[in-house]
């Protein structure tokens, strides 16, 4: 009965506990991103405005990680400076086609500054990826550190899922910048979003499939504990006696 009982506590708050596992991922990327397109497209901001409204979440994290822990959320940080360096190129004057090419300066700077993290050995992404796999479990959380410092194969998959959402990001803004002065202003206005969406997507499926997926599998094993192996007097008892040898 009691163990019934905390399945279903557990089941009942799974939801919130996945929610948590993709906070700092959805605080650090997706909120300001989110923010951007829909105070622009959904609302008809104006960009300067999107873009000083949507930079409040990450200039908060980036504050807040300063002042409480002394490190800077290199994410939410990059976020920041995308954001007000496009607040700087809204300024330029320019005609409808180039302001929607414009836009991908912010896909094509998080893309490459997360390429650049994996270059230097310290991919970004694993900042919002860590905290779905370790799950807020001590044992997963040591196994990691483990592995992080022991295993070459799980270093690999690391630098593979930042590197994938690298490539992504550059990727969805070559479309937009070929979109933008290939396809009528009309169409790229909602083509954009899709386009994001796609993006997202195809980062999720392929950075599980490579990266985050395996890093996972090999987390649980290593957090799995393992039976102790019998000493050698155990093993004897356990030796039938008619296969014993003869004296």
């Amino acid at each position: 009965m009691t163990t019934n009982t905390g399945n279903s506590t557990g089941s009942g708050t799974s939801g919130r506990g996945k929610l948590r596992d993709f906070a700092p991922l959805i605080i650090d990327v997706a909120v300001p991103l989110g923010a951007y397109y829909l105070l622009k497209n959904g609302f008809g901001m104006s960009t300067l405005m999107s873009l000083a409204l949507s930079s409040v979440v990450p200039a908060v994290r980036t504050g807040w990680g300063v002042l409480k822990s002394r490190e800077v959320n290199g994410l939410a940080a990059l976020i920041l400076f995308v954001n007000v360096v496009s607040l700087l190129l809204s300024f330029v004057a320019g005609d409808p086609r180039l302001m929607i090419a414009k836009d991908s300066v912010v896909s094509s700077t998080i893309g490459i500054g997360i390429i650049v993290s994996v270059v230097l050995g310290k991919p970004m992404m694993t900042a919002g990826m860590k905290p779905w796999v370790v799950k807020g479990d001590a044992g997963r959380e040591a196994a990691w550190a483990r592995l992080q410092a022991g295993s070459a194969r799980f270093r690999r998959a690391e630098r593979v899922f930042s590197l994938v959402w690298g490539v992504v990001l550059l990727a969805e803004c070559v479309v937009r910048v070929v979109g933008a002065y290939t396809l009528p202003v009309d169409t790229m206005v909602w083509a954009g979003n899709v386009i994001m969406i796609v993006a997202m997507g195809v980062g999720f499926l392929a950075g599980g499939a490579l990266g985050a997926g395996p890093m996972a599998a090999m987390v649980v094993a290593e957090a799995t504990p393992r039976p102790p192996r019998p000493s050698a007097s155990a093993a004897e008892a356990l030796v039938p006696a008619n296969l014993a040898p003869a004296e």
